[in-house]
């Protein structure tokens, strides 16, 4: 079972850092790369930029919270749930895993989500 998670590509857990400009003061957040990939892609599920969306999430949760301590934090918990809150399973082919994810306007899309398709040897 460890194989699965030990021989995942470093560059996917090492972490990067990009400035964003939320409201005209720019931040700076720094997340592993795998995180900014998952970002990326529900940008693209939405026909957005990634600064868009995280522009998006950080104004939704202070309209909701007032405030928000982390925003890293804040994002990484945002793509674990939108990762979980999918179906788990729908097909693979040519070595990505596509996961169907609720759409806005309550269909369904298909996202791509590359995945290291090594497996432990006794599997």
């Amino acid at each position: 079972m460890c194989q699965i998670f030990v021989n995942t590509d470093p560059i996917l857990y090492e972490a990067r850092s990009r400035s964003v400009r939320i409201h005209g003061m720019v931040t700076s957040i720094r997340l592993e790369n795998l995180f900014w990939n998952v970002l990326a892609d529900i940008a693209a599920e939405q026909g957005i930029t990634t600064n868009r969306l995280i522009v998006t999430l950080h104004d939704e949760v202070v309209e909701v919270h007032g405030t928000i301590q982390n925003l890293a934090s804040f994002l990484r918990v945002s793509c674990v749930r939108y990762l979980t809150m999918a179906p788990a399973s729908v097909s693979e082919a040519g070595g990505q895993a596509r996961i169907a994810v609720p759409a806005s306007d309550g269909g369904a899309s298909v996202l791509a989500f590359q995945r290291d398709r090594r497996l432990p040897d006794d599997a």
